[in-house]
C-alpha cells in the first residue's frame, strides 16, 4: 500500500495522479519499481519501449519463466491502484521468494508496462503489445495534443523507435501471463469477497450512429409532422439498454451523444451517439450488437429518418487458459475463500500477451466498484489476501504434461 503511494506521487499534477507515457513522471516511476525489484534480488532492465522488467531466476539460470506485469500508466486525474497494484504485489511475493532463499524450476519475470491507457497516443496496449510482437510501426507517426510524434517522444526519453521489435518475446521464453487487478467493478464487493478469478477479458464493439432529421422552429412544427432526430435517438438509446439488460453476458453503453443545430427553440435536425458493446462471449457480442442495430434502424425507418451506422472498433474477448484459472481456484481455496468467476468487463495488458502466452488474471476488490477515479480505494486486508493468493499461485505453480 504504501509503495503504491509512492508511486502516486509521480504525477504531473499536483493533489492529482496523471502520468502518461514516456513522460518524466514516467521515468521516475520506473525508477522507484527498479530500486523495488533490485531489493528483491531481481536482474532489472528497462526494454525498447520502456517497460520495466525485473526477472528472478529459477534454480538455474535461463529457464523459462511465469511471467506477471501490469501498467504502470494512467489516465488523468487517475486513481492509485489500477495497475500499480499488480506490479507492487508482485515484486512483493518474489521479495517473499528471496528473503526465503527459495528458487523454482522457473525463473519469474515482473513487467511494469509503460503505457496500457493510450492516454498520449489514442492506442492502448503499446507496452504489452511491444513485448507481445504486436506493435504496429505505424503508431510511431501518431501525435500527441502537443503535436509531438510518438517517434520524437521517444527519441526524448533516450529510445530509439527503430528498435521497438527488440521488445518482442518469443513464446518459448514465457510458460504463462498472469495479472494481479483491481477488479474496477462491484461484482466482488456485492458478493462479499476479497479476491476472485477472472474467466475472460471481455470483447467490445464500438459504433457511431448518425440520425438525420429535420430541424423546424420548436413552436410552429406541430407534434405530428416533426421529424425529430434527438427524439429518435433517444429511443434509440432506451432499445439499446432494453435489449443489453435481456442478457446476463451482455453490456451496451451509449457514452457520448451529440444534436444540432442546439438551440432550444429549434427542433433537432441531427444527432449522433455512440455505441459500446461488451461480452466475454463473442458470439453474444456480436449478436446482441447485430440485435441492436436492427432494432435503432427500425425505429429510424417508422420515423422516416435516415440512420448511418460507423463501425468503428471490434476486439474479440480474450479468455484466460483453464489449466491456470485452476491454479488460481486452488489458490484461493487454500486462503480460506470462497472461489468466484467473474469475467472482466476492462481490457487489460493480457488481451496482447495472449499472442505469445497462456493468460490468468485474479481481481482484488475495490470499494464501490470504482475505478479510473481518485476515488479509487481498496483495503489493506484486501491487498494482503491478493498477494497471498498470488505468492501461492507462484510457489505450487505447475505446468501441465504436453
Amino acid at each position: 500500500m504504501a509503495r503504491c503511494d509512492a508511486l502516486a506521487q509521480c504525477s504531473e499534477e499536483a493533489g492529482a495522479l496523471t502520468r502518461i507515457f514516456l513522460s518524466p513522471e514516467q521515468l521516475a516511476a520506473t525508477a522507484l519499481v527498479t530500486a523495488w525489484m533490485q531489493q528483491a534480488g531481481m536482474a532489472v532492465k528497462a526494454d525498447a519501449i520502456g517497460n520495466v522488467i525485473g526477472r528472478y531466476e529459477g534454480d538455474r539460470p535461463g529457464l523459462p519463466c511465469l511471467m506477471f506485469g501490469s501498467h504502470l500508466d494512467t489516465i488523468r486525474n487517475a486513481g492509485k491502484y489500477d495497475g500499480m497494484l499488480g506490479v507492487v504485489a508482485a515484486i512483493d511475493c518474489v521479495q517473499a521468494l528471496a528473503d526465503a532463499g527459495k528458487r523454482l524450476p522457473f525463473a519469474i519475470e515482473v513487467i511494469g508496462f509503460a503505457d496500457e491507457e493510450g492516454v498520449r497516443f489514442g492506442a492502448t496496449l503499446l507496452g504489452s503489445r511491444a513485448v507481445a510482437g504486436t506493435f504496429d510501426a505505424k503508431l510511431l507517426e501518431a501525435r500527441d495534443g502537443a503535436g509531438v510524434t510518438f517517434a520524437d517522444a521517444m527519441r526524448a526519453y533516450g529510445l530509439d523507435p527503430q528498435r521497438i521489435a527488440d521488445a518482442a518475446r518469443r513464446p518459448n521464453e514465457v510458460l504463462a501471463y498472469a495479472e494481479l487487478h483491481i477488479e474496477q467493478g462491484p461484482v466482488l464487493e456485492a458478493e462479499g469477497l476479497p479476491v476472485g478469478v477472472v474467466t475472460a477479458i471481455n470483447g467490445f464493439s464500438r459504433a457511431r450512429l448518425t440520425i438525420t432529421g429535420q430541424a423546424g422552429h420548436a413552436g410552429t412544427v406541430p407534434m405530428a409532422l416533426r421529424r425529430d432526430a434527438l427524439a429518435a435517438a433517444a429511443e434509440c438509446v432506451l432499445a439499446v439498454e432494453a435489449i443489453a439488460r435481456g442478457e446476463p453476458e451482455l453490456v451496451g453503453t451509449v457514452g457520448r451523444i451529440e444534436a444540432g443545430p442546439g438551440a432550444i427553440n429549434v427542433i433537432p435536425g441531427h444527432a449522433m451517439f455512440t455505441l459500446d458493446v461488451r461480452s466475454p462471449r463473442d458470439a453474444v457480442r456480436e449478436g446482441g450488437l447485430a440485435t441492436m442495430l436492427e432494432r435503432c434502424e427500425a425505429i429510424c425507418a417508422k420515423r422516416g429518418l435516415p440512420l448511418a451506422v460507423e463501425r468503428l472498433q471490434d476486439h474479440p474477448a480474450t479468455a484466460c487458459a483453464g489449466w491456470l484459472m485452476q491454479q488460481f481456484d486452488s489458490a484461493v481455496a487454500a486462503e480460506g475463500g470462497r472461489v468466484l468467476h467473474l469475467p472482466s468487463g476492462a481490457g487489460h495488458d493480457g488481451m496482447a500477451m495472449r499472442a505469445i502466452a497462456d493468460i490468468a488474471m485474479l481481481f482484488v476488490r475495490c470499494e464501490g466498484g470504482i475505478s479510473h477515479n481518485p476515488a479509487e480505494a481498496i483495503t489493506e486486508a484486501d491487498a494482503a489476501t491478493g498477494a497471498r493468493v498470488l505468492s501461492r499461485f507462484i510457489e505450487n505453480f505447475q505446468v501441465p504434461a504436453k
